[in-house]
């Protein structure tokens, strides 16, 4: 009898999974409009519609830093109708805050989406011409240098004490609400330098308001490879802090729904006009098979633990 249940449940979602998609499909956003994680779910929408033939809906559903978007596509059922955009963050929050889900329980990775750097830039008025100056003068002022954050337990947060971490150095970190602040405190001077998402920051680098020293990704950003990365300034090779974005799904939506959608993040993020526009707000256009997306979440709930418990890292 088990048997016979278990074939007519399998038949069932390969029937389900042969008619998807047959409605529109729901991507949330858990995030307001206007930020990253939305502008690329925007740029994708149409195309990924095209290519499976029904509209698809953002929905930005804000709220406790992503957590109550996140929390909703958790309960929502596994048909292939829902989706949800994730910013890195997804592997941190779990760590700093109670939260109703459980991100490797709850969740079907579906495709890296993009990689996207933390940028280390300075007020241009400082003497520091490289990351290799400011590690220097922080060894030898322990205590006397501070940097901007985008808020306590964000990735710009994390970056930087990952920073400290590798290289003993000792740094002030002041944390604002948001990357917006954190970018006018440091160009007007009150803070000298800051760890925060490049695409945020690199339109007022190429402005000449602030001196870009280094990205936290391993390889260089094809939106600006003149800056390099912090692992070879600084001969860090696992330094890394990559502000990736990523889709996921309900756990147990079917494999083949998840496989196609996974195929056409794959084909858009690769189509010119895409590609070049992605690249230009400094992402790296990198969609991952389920599996690749599923080893960075195991990985990086290992490796934020450890810097988190580290650095005493802890949000009110």
């Amino acid at each position: 009898m088990k048997d016979i249940l278990f074939a007519l449940l399998f038949v069932a979602s390969a029937a389900t999974a042969q008619e998807w998609p047959n409605k529109p499909i729901r991507w949330v956003v858990p995030f307001p409009p206007g930020g990253s994680l939305d502008i690329v779910s925007r740029m994708m929408q149409n195309r990924v519609a095209e290519g499976l033939g029904q509209p698809i809906v953002i929905e930005n559903r804000g709220g406790a830093g992503g957590a109550v978007g996140t929390a909703e596509v958790a309960r929502s059922a596994p048909d292939g109708y829902t989706f949800l955009f994730a910013l890195s963050s997804h592997t941190i929050n779990p760590l700093l805050y109670k939260l109703g889900y459980d991100v490797e329980r709850d969740f079907a990775p579906v495709s890296l989406i993009v990689s996207i750097p933390q940028l280390f830039a300075v007020n241009p008025t400082t003497s520091f011409k490289s990351i290799n100056d400011v590690v220097a003068t922080a060894k030898a002022q322990p205590g006397k240098l501070s940097y901007a954050s985008a808020g306590n337990g964000t990735p710009s947060h994390i970056a930087g004490e990952l920073l400290k971490l590798k290289t003993g150095i000792d740094l002030v970190h002041v944390p604002y609400k948001g990357g917006g602040p954190a970018v006018t405190d440091t160009i007007a001077g009150h803070v000298p330098m800051l760890f925060l998402t490049a695409a945020v920051v690199i339109e007022h680098a190429r402005a000449g308001k602030l001196r870009p020293l280094a990205v936290t990704t391993l390889k260089r950003s094809p939106g600006a490879p003149e800056i390099p990365t912090v692992a070879e300034a600084l001969g860090l090779p696992d330094y890394e802090v990559d502000s990736w974005i990523a889709m996921f799904a309900p756990a147990k939506t079917p494999r083949q729904v998840i496989g196609r959608m996974q195929r056409e993040i794959a084909r858009v993020v690769q189509l010119p006009d895409i590609r070049a526009r992605l690249i230009e707000q400094t992402a790296d256009p990198v969609a991952s098979s389920p599996e690749e997306l599923d080893r960075v979440v195991k990985t990086e709930l290992r490796k934020w633990a450890e810097v988190i418990r580290a650095a005493n890292i802890k949000v009110e």
